[in-house]
């Protein structure tokens, strides 16, 4: 047998004796005299080759056999067509490929002699479980429906995959039983075809080569390559985000498949409705050949008016089947540059837009000219709403980022709540339809803890003090000495009191700097001594120099030396937006104990508000389990914020000190999201304490002393409770075992406070990890970890 393959159902002898029978048949009934001679000669041919009926079942007979073959299929492939057609004689799997058309031999030479035909997409137990139906179908007489689209991928001379759908004519087949074969009853065939993935019942039923397939098949192929590409780029567009830079290579094989273009490229422009211009997609990762590097442009200066009534007013395609000759007659307008400077030789640039308004524009451009054009530009069309749509997913999926940022930083509506505020707005929504007014009510939580804890920049109005007050005395030193400078060429009194001037406010700022004297120095810097520079830069070479170089020290915007402030704003904004990234991330972890409201805010640090109950999550019940279990995630976030706090200042110039505080609420609260300040706050007389104590804590002092609670490398944990104590005793003990806090414990009663009595604290200073590693073994106290970095 040619086919001896032990992973299929049936052998393959190849035979004709089908076609040679329908022959015999049209013989005994043909009218036509020339026909029926030319029956009976071809009837008194085949004779001669009496395998042609028995059967073939060596690939060396079917060699010996190809002539007489070719001519007793003549019927079936028909020299005149040979060209045209796309058609062979095979057998299942495709293992043999006889008598086939000069198109079909023509195709697989162009494919390269390391090609092998493989249907698409067909797995071995699938074919498996086809041969068996072909079995069910021509021998038992069934009428199992299995057919489905069947591709061949064969590249081109260019390297273009091409894609051809076949069909396959089974009408000359017959099948034999072995004595292997078993009986197929109903029941099997039932039972077969609720199970077709399982290729073990198949084969009980089909032991392997337990059937003979007798005859042969014909292969049809059509040419879809437009077709097939069209499919799977709309497939890509609807699954996939436009752009993507791990899709984008997939769409450009695709459009070359299309185009038969091997080397095409393909570009994206969005368009701004709001100007009129043209910007690059948000990643910038696709490339636009429109805009050619730039981040955006005015549409009108880079089009030419055909080109922008095209695409922007009639939203039509614009093509350039020669760009250097559309070069010359727009006298290289930037569109034309843009394209020379890539390359370019010819282009179409197509409009996607959506309900008459433009999005962005699809751009196919070629290396030669004329291989785009307003001809082949017309097979966009079936495929340009299906990217039009992906770009809209795009602009949306933009826009909602945009949106979640503005919420993230701009609002208080945190994740974990926003549940409510969408089943309120529904509520809202569905009130306006049916009585045409509503009011968006107000959003409350009650019985729920709170959870405050900041790191605060020790002094830091003092740190920033100093920072103004070293910026101001420099430049007024610098001021000064252009002054002496002043007085050799023109001994002016006017200049020796400014002097006085200057030495006087110098004075004054050494021993104290207060709001009203830095504003007083910087109104005489801008009144007096800015026009003074404008007429002593033209007195002599060295004055302008000198004032050159002042000029140079000067903030242009603030008009005063900003170099220390500007290291101690850098520093505070660095410490700020690392801290504050660090919790953030640190919240996706906290969240999973039990969702809850969070939200953070800097200052000369970055506290912190948290909010848990039952009430902010829908349909899960609330234990106090997760309360504690946050406040220990809390404690141990605050120290490694500290960590973080003072690692963030390694290589800045400036170093500051920090001060943690944590404040333990016994009680629950109720918390009320204000429309009109667009936060959440405690709500009720009672439960305002609560903020109370948070904005006068860290000013309060330890009882009997002039000792601030807050202190730098320590972290105060406020409370009231006997209770409170005990816990966060527990937490400190076992973070100390995690060499996150030191052994130096202290129990401490705190000064009354306006509006607050009775409140007491635990101090416990912070163990610090030398590079920010929290599984370093080696630690230090606030004092070693000075002494380690400085």
């Amino acid at each position: 047998m040619i086919n001896k393959d032990k992973d299929y159902p049936f052998l393959v002898k190849i035979g004709f004796k089908k076609v040679i029978d329908a022959y015999r048949e049209r013989a005994k009934n043909e009218e036509k005299p020339i026909a029926k001679e030319y029956l009976e000669k071809m009837l008194t041919y085949v004779k001669d080759f009496p395998k042609l009926e028995s059967g073939i079942d060596s690939k060396k007979d079917l060699e010996k056999h190809k002539i007489p073959i070719e001519i007793l299929l003549d019927d079936l492939f028909p020299n005149i067509l040979t060209n045209n057609e796309i058609k062979a004689a095979s057998t299942p799997r495709n293992n043999i490929i006889f008598n086939s058309s000069g198109r079909f031999d023509e195709i697989l030479k162009k494919a390269g002699k390391d090609y092998k035909l493989e249907i698409r997409n067909q797995s071995s137990e699938l074919d498996y479980v086809y041969g068996c139906i072909m079995i069910l179908n021509q021998y038992y007489g069934y009428n199992v429906d299995f057919t489905r689209p069947f591709y061949f991928d064969i590249p081109d001379e260019n390297g273009i995959m091409r894609h051809y759908r076949l069909a396959v004519n089974a009408d000359f087949v017959t099948f034999e039983p072995t004595d292997k074969a078993q009986e197929i009853s109903e029941e099997d065939v039932d039972k077969l075809i609720q199970n077709t993935d399982d290729i073990e019942l198949w084969k009980e039923k089909f032991p392997p080569l337990s059937w003979v397939f007798k005859g042969f098949v014909i292969m049809n192929l059509t040419d879809v390559t437009v077709d097939d590409g069209i499919s799977d780029l709309k497939t890509e567009l609807l699954s996939n985000r436009i752009p993507d830079e791990e899709n984008i290579s997939s769409l450009v094989e695709i459009f070359r498949s299309i185009y038969k273009i091997p080397d095409l490229r393909v570009g994206f422009t969005m368009f701004n409705k709001y100007d009129a211009s043209f910007y690059k997609m948000e990643n910038g990762k696709i490339k636009s050949f429109i805009l050619n590097g730039e981040e955006e442009r005015d549409c009108g200066r880079i089009l030419c008016k055909k080109a922008y009534e095209n695409l922007l007013e009639t939203k039509k395609y614009f093509s350039i089947a020669n760009v250097e000759d559309y070069a010359m007659k727009t006298s290289h307008n930037l569109l034309s540059e843009n394209l020379l400077t890539n390359e370019i030789k010819s282009c179409v640039l197509a409009p996607m837009s959506k309900n008459g308004q433009l999005l962005a524009v699809l751009e196919l451009v070629s290396y030669r000219k004329n291989e785009l054009n307003s001809i082949n530009a017309v097979k966009l069309e079936d495929i340009l709403p299906y990217i039009t749509t992906a770009v809209e997913r795009n602009s949306a999926e933009f826009e909602n980022r945009i949106k979640a940022v503005i919420q993230s930083e701009c609002t208080s509506i945190h994740p974990s709540v926003l549940w409510i505020f969408e089943e309120e707005a529904k509520r809202y929504i569905n009130d306006l339809d049916n009585d045409g007014v509503s009011s968006f009510r107000d959003i409350a939580f009650h019985n729920v803890y709170p959870l405050y804890g900041q790191i605060d920049i020790v002094g830091s109005s003092d740190e920033r003090n100093k920072a103004i007050q070293k910026d101001l005395l420099k430049q007024l030193e610098l001021i000064i000495h252009i002054i002496e400078d002043a007085c050799e060429i023109e001994e002016l009194p006017i200049y020796e009191q400014v002097k006085f001037r200057i030495e006087e406010f110098s004075s004054d700022l050494k021993e104290n700097l207060n709001a009203s004297s830095e504003q007083r120095i910087i109104n005489f810097i801008y009144r007096e001594i800015k026009p003074l520079m404008n007429h002593l830069k033209k007195q002599s070479s060295k004055l302008k120099k000198k004032i050159k170089k002042y000029s140079e020290c000067i903030d242009p915007e603030s008009g005063v030396i900003y170099n220390e402030r500007k290291n101690y704003d850098d520093t505070v904004q660095r410490i700020n937006r690392t801290l504050a990234r660090f919790i953030d991330r640190k919240q996706i972890d906290a969240q999973k104990i039990f969702p809850h409201y969070f939200e953070r805010y800097k200052t000369d640090g970055v506290d912190h508000n948290i909010y848990i109950g039952e009430e902010m999550t829908k349909n899960r019940p609330f234990s106090e389990v997760y309360l504690f279990n946050l406040r220990l995630w809390q404690l141990q976030v605050m120290c490694e914020m500290e960590n973080k706090f003072y690692h963030i200042q390694k290589d800045m110039p400036l170093k500051l000190d920090a001060a943690s505080l944590i404040l333990v609420f016994n009680s629950t609260l109720s918390i009320r999201y204000r429309m009109d300040e667009k936060k959440f706050d405690v709500d009720g007389t009672y439960n305002a304490r609560f903020e109370i104590i948070k904005k006068r804590i860290d000013k309060a002092y330890i009882k009997d002393t002039e000792e601030r609670i807050t202190q730098k490398g320590k972290i105060a944990i406020i409370y009231s409770q006997k209770s409170d104590q005990r816990e966060y005793l527990r937490y400190i003990k076992y973070l100390q075992s995690k060499k996150y806090l030191g052994e130096n414990v202290e129990l401490l009663e705190l000064e009354d406070v306006q509006g607050v009595v009775g409140l007491k604290a635990i101090r416990v200073e912070v163990l610090y990890h030398k590079d920010d590693n929290p599984d370093d073994k080696e630690t230090f106290t606030y004092e070693g970890l000075m002494e380690e970095l400085h």
